[in-house]
């Protein structure tokens, strides 16, 4: 298997392994009326503020406004965040990742998408979390490493987009929209190749197992437990005969990798921290899942609140409005999977991530231009810039409308099913 393949491979398993973990988290939330009613306390004051000051009043600090601020964007958050639940239930992978792109091109400037985005991660892993039923298998040395690197990784994530922002804010849209560009394209084309393949097989699963994968140590994670770099720490132990060991400064330096891409995109880092474990720290998939979720909840948290909401990079009612579209959209998507084929499913996850993509290169042209990196027609880059938004929103609309389409039509299957 060549690098890229790896390299593809792997965000793959990222990417579906946060799927997972916000569908856990969705669920855990909608069958529970205790944390439902919390949900609607949580809502209802920060409605009642920005709907009653909503010209001055985003994230504390009116510089920071999304351009051309209206309430109406609250609903568009809601269509953000179902559109992402859409694809995270229905799919089982790559929602999460057109969360902060899809506010940036509904008009949010990206250090306040980033920061929006960790905050709906960080308030949906404090309400769904059954902390109790997934920590039994922790390695609590294994989890003080990772968390004291990703604590690390928040802070300097957090330093690089907070200093382009101070610098020249244009700096930090392009920066970010670089980032998830490249993220988006790679993996976007490499699905899109997959499910062309696929297609000229005649494969029709949906490969939805968000946590599958190998639970032994593959041939890259044996190499780095060879490391012989103390503090070792060993874990395992109820898996493995005598227990696994591994250097607790590989672990801190992953950490930090996890809390830099956590701070600086926005998706809460958990969508690295699954393959991270498995295929290259080599740790079991039962100890992996209670230190996904308890990184999930202090990376998410110390980035969302230690870097971004101080500095008034939070918008809360757009983090609520998200939480509220993706609980819905997940609930919805999950179900539809019963009555659509898997090849589908894998052919709307390419489209939807590379739209994602084509929508963030778009604005490229005309970031460079006014940050003088190059000489192009300001018209132009205006009109590539509105097809790249149009082009985004219009495959987002279809794959909502075909999900619900098959979702109303079948709702009486659905019912004798259920």
């Amino acid at each position: 298997m060549g690098f890229g393949r790896q390299v593809f491979e792997f965000l793959k398993q990222a990417s579906i392994a946060h799927a997972k973990w916000d569908m856990e988290m969705s669920l855990s939330i909608l069958r529970s009326r205790k944390k439902l009613a919390i949900l609607g306390l949580m809502v209802l004051p920060i409605l009642l503020i920005n709907f009653a000051f909503a010209a001055d009043m985003i994230g504390s600090k009116t510089a920071y406004a999304p351009a051309f601020y209206t309430n109406t964007i609250f609903v568009v958050s809601i269509f953000v965040g179902l559109a992402a639940g859409l694809i995270t239930g229905c799919i089982g992978a790559g929602g999460g990742f057109i969360i902060t792109p899809a506010l940036m091109a509904a008009g949010v400037k990206g250090i306040l998408a980033v920061g929006t985005d960790l905050f709906h991660i960080f308030a949906k892993a404090i309400m769904g979390t059954a902390v109790h039923k997934k920590l039994g298998n922790v390695s609590v040395k294994l989890a003080i490493a990772f968390l004291v690197g990703s604590g690390v990784g928040t802070v300097i994530g957090g330093a690089i987009n907070t200093g382009l922002y101070n610098k020249d804010p244009l700096l930090s849209e392009m920066f970010i929209s670089t980032i998830y560009a490249v993220l988006l394209g790679f993996l976007g084309f490499y699905a899109l190749f997959d499910y062309l393949s696929a297609s000229r097989k005649g494969e029709t699963g949906s490969g939805h197992d968000a946590h599958g994968g190998a639970s032994g140590s593959t041939g890259l994670a044996t190499t780095v437990q060879k490391i012989r770099l103390a503090p070792m720490i060993t874990f395992d132990e109820d898996f493995v005969p005598g227990g696994k060991q591994i250097s607790g400064w590989i672990v801190a330096a992953g950490g930090m990798v996890v809390g830099i891409l956590a701070a600086i995109m926005g998706v809460g880092g958990g969508f690295v921290t699954f393959p991270m474990f498995v295929y290259i720290f080599g740790v079991s998939s039962m100890t992996t899942v209670g230190t996904d979720i308890l990184q999930i909840i202090f990376t998410a948290g110390l980035a969302a609140v230690g870097q971004y909401a101080i500095y008034g990079y939070v918008f809360y009612t757009l983090a609520m409005g998200m939480l509220i579209g993706s609980l819905l959209g997940i609930q919805v998507g999950a179900l539809t999977t019963k009555v659509v084929k898997g090849i589908h499913i894998r052919g709307f996850y390419a489209i939807s991530i590379i739209a994602g993509f084509i929508n963030r290169i778009s604005v490229l042209p005309k970031k460079m231009v006014e940050l003088e990196m190059v000489k192009i027609d300001m018209g132009l880059c205006n009109q590539i810039e509105f097809v790249g938004n149009i082009i985004f929103w219009i495959v987002v609309a279809f794959f909502g409308f075909w999900i619900f389409s098959k979702f109303f039509g079948n709702l009486g299957k659905l019912r004798q099913e259920a």
